[in-house]
């Protein structure tokens, strides 16, 4: 994008009247676009090439499988011959990247997903993951929302997909068709905001950060995600008021308001985040919005108190935890277990 716009405004420093401009920018448009498809027709046959590849070696394998270690003995083998005919490439971890690739897509679904429009780089990552229901998840939101390589990196390290599944389960099992199910994460993980654990307490430090990086921040929260403001005043007739962070989803078509909180959830910020959106919904909501939806951030939660508060019937109000550090795969599989067993309860005791 930014090499696109450096040739247009030398397109245009170049022309001599307007005319001219606008035909040195259609051209200059014309050989972009060319570009771009022409790398992805390359980008596909690459992987289709890899694939068939992938499918070569495992058919070898099982012709040969009743030779002890035929198969990393094969594509030891292999790998010296295509780096000697073709040159680098063709090592043998990528070797055994061309074989998951067919393993993981065996019946050519890759020739008629999202992965046409994916980068190699991007396959890899997510042709490692078990579950396909998590596969179709990242295929999907890399496509549609242009993740890079790194976004989608960080994105399956920090489970992205699990944290947003088991929310949309414990906070919305009534109903899997609320408007804000695909949207609502707990925990939303902080880590690119590169502040230590000792600043947890540090209200004003943390939300300095999350504006000096929107952009991380706005991928965290998910699709259609616009900031409007920080310290965004709201007034009545007699009070003024000041919420941390406010923005507008596209999607949703709703102000999205959040309430930094350090310390563990309690019923007063829950009380505050109910007036907020109440106010909001008076006093800012336009015609054709949707009504306001207030997260509260907080380090911890007690789910006693988000049991017996209005979090727990609210369509417009959550409650989800931060994590300043990314928790490693135990830590997040614990909080995960911990909304599971939450919802148990709370389904136990509905039923009850």
């Amino acid at each position: 994008m930014a090499k696109t716009v450096e040739i247009q405004q030398l397109a245009v420093a170049a022309a001599s009247s307007d005319g001219e401009r606008k035909f040195f920018s259609d051209v200059t448009t014309m050989l972009q676009e060319g570009r771009n498809k022409a790398n992805i027709s390359v980008n596909f046959a690459m992987v289709e090439t890899y694939w068939n590849i992938g499918r070569r070696i495992v058919e070898q394998e099982q012709h040969g499988k009743e030779r002890a270690n035929y198969g990393d003995q094969l594509l030891v083998n292999l790998s010296r011959y295509l780096s000697d005919a073709f040159g680098k490439g063709f090592s043998y971890a990528n070797l055994k990247n061309f074989r998951q690739l067919y393993l993981t897509w065996p019946n050519n679904e890759i020739r008629y997903t999202l992965c046409s429009e994916l980068s190699w780089s991007h396959i890899r990552l997510i042709m490692r993951l078990d579950s396909k229901e998590a596969r179709d998840y990242y295929m999907k939101e890399s496509r549609s929302q242009n993740w890079s390589v790194r976004a989608l990196e960080r994105n399956i390290r920090s489970e992205y997909f699990e944290r947003l599944l088991s929310s949309q389960e414990a906070v919305f099992p009534a109903s899997t068709n609320a408007p804000a199910a695909d949207f609502i994460k707990d925990p939303y993980v902080l880590e690119f905001l590169g502040l230590p654990e000792n600043v947890a307490r540090n209200e004003i430090r943390i939300e300095n950060a999350i504006v000096e990086h929107l952009q991380e921040f706005l991928l965290e929260m998910g699709r259609g995600f616009s900031f409007v403001g920080r310290q965004f005043r709201v007034s009545a007739e007699t009070s003024h008021f000041y919420i941390d962070l406010v923005f507008y989803n596209y999607l949703l078509k709703c102000f999205v308001v959040i309430d930094l909180k350090t310390q563990k959830l309690t019923h007063q910020d829950i009380g505050q985040m109910d007036m907020y959106v109440r106010m909001f919904d008076d006093l800012k909501r336009g015609e054709g919005d949707n009504p306001t939806i207030g997260i509260i951030l907080c380090a911890d939660k007690d789910e006693t108190v988000v049991k017996y508060s209005v979090l727990s019937e609210s369509s417009q109000i959550f409650a989800s935890r931060y994590k300043l550090v990314l928790p490693t795969e135990e830590e997040l599989a614990a909080e995960l277990e911990r909304n599971a067993r939450y919802l148990r309860e709370a389904r136990r005791d509905k039923n009850q």
